[in-house]
């Protein structure tokens, strides 16, 4: 008889961070707990960590969490998980039966381990991470590639994996923003667009510095002020800086979106506790700007791939209620990438490069690299 041989597969792993299993104080402080004491979230020794973890975020932020997560719950759930089960089935019809989406997440459910053991004895070939995180940080997608190398470790037979460490700058990304947010800009006139991205202590980003340069030349805000700025530009020694990532986000859509530099502004939010975190701060820019006579902001919110806490609530409302006190008129947040097929269609081309079934446009990702 003859035998019939099969194609091996490829798995894909999608990995955004998490959400609480439901918007009560229990799951919240649950939820908190397993994030918060990630050793690359909060970057000291176990034992300090634990102690601030269980005895004080834990206990006195889950209330109010939870109090914030109740404003976002939907009847179907958590608006990160149900955009996450979106896309992965959205993205597997889309590759077809050459490969096997799963989706997990870096904290709660379905955890990482789940989504990895249906991937687990299929025969694979490779298997393709993709920490659903434009811009690379430690604390996101470092832990979620620590999070894969300690489960698969342990497999008898260990595929071939390939981690993506970043897409802030594939054209694919790029496009899928800025279409969503182009509709905002014909629909009205804006005095100011903002590029609000999640923030980190400035300490987890000088630990990933070789060359001694990080920070040193940071402004409150180089666009408006033209300033010397080490993000100014995106090179070698910088390529895998968070920050910087994130400035050459913010370049790119605003050349997408034929914005002018004056237009444009990159800060962070989302502090937490008082060690220096990077900055501008968002909070602080929204009430310069209103200050400075700017009536009508538009927001992004471009290191987040599905609307959640941090865009909803926190751009979309509190944000919001900071310009209007400010004296700002009009604020409006451009939704994420959710489920939109051009989103969909940036995952298949990640993941179509990384399997190395499509070359990867290089002179397109280079446009903001120098040597």
């Amino acid at each position: 008889m003859a035998s019939t041989t099969h194609q091996p597969k490829t798995g894909v792993l999608i990995v955004n961070l998490g959400t609480p299993d439901n918007p009560k104080t229990p799951a919240v402080r649950r939820y908190l707990r397993e994030f918060l004491m990630d050793g690359r979230v909060i970057d000291i020794p176990y034992i300090p960590r634990f102690l601030l973890v269980n005895g004080i975020i834990s206990t006195f932020r889950a209330p109010k969490s939870a109090k914030e997560y109740q404003k976002l719950w939907t009847e179907e759930g958590s608006p990160i998980k149900i955009y996450g089960f979106e896309v992965e089935k959205l993205l597997q019809e889309a590759l077809g039966d050459d490969f096997i989406v799963s989706l997990g997440m870096r904290y709660q459910n379905p955890s990482v381990q789940v989504a990895l053991d249906r991937l687990k004895n299929k025969g694979l070939e490779r298997i393709i991470v993709i920490p659903l995180f434009p811009q690379y940080a430690s604390a996101t997608s470092g832990s979620v590639h620590q999070k894969v190398m300690e489960l698969v470790k342990k497999w008898q037979i260990v595929p071939d994996i390939h981690f993506v460490q970043s897409f802030f700058d594939y054209p694919e990304f790029v496009h899928a923003f800025a279409e969503i947010g182009k509709k905002y800009l014909k629909e009205a006139e804006y005095d100011h667009v903002l590029f609000s991205y999640h923030g980190l202590p400035e300490r987890q980003i000088r630990k990933g510095d070789h060359t001694g340069t990080c920070l040193k030349e940071a402004t409150a805000n180089p666009y408006l002020e033209g300033e010397a700025n080490c993000c100014a530009t995106l090179h070698n020694h910088n390529r895998g800086c968070y920050r910087a990532q994130c400035f050459a986000t913010t370049r790119l859509l605003a050349q997408a979106l034929e914005l002018k530099d004056d237009q444009v502004t990159t800060c962070f939010q989302s502090r937490l506790g008082r060690d220096p975190w990077l900055k501008p701060y968002t909070e602080d820019t929204i009430k310069e700007l209103a200050q400075k006579g700017k009536k009508r902001v538009l927001a992004f919110s471009p290191a987040f791939v599905a609307d959640c806490l941090e865009t909803t609530i926190e751009v979309g409302e509190e944000y919001k209620e900071v310009f209007e006190e400010a004296g700002g008129e009009h604020w409006q947040l451009v939704e994420s990438l959710n489920s939109n097929p051009l989103w969909i269609g940036c995952l298949k081309a990640i993941v179509l490069q990384n399997a190395q079934l499509q070359p990867k446009v290089l002179e397109s990702r280079s446009t903001t690299v120098e040597e």
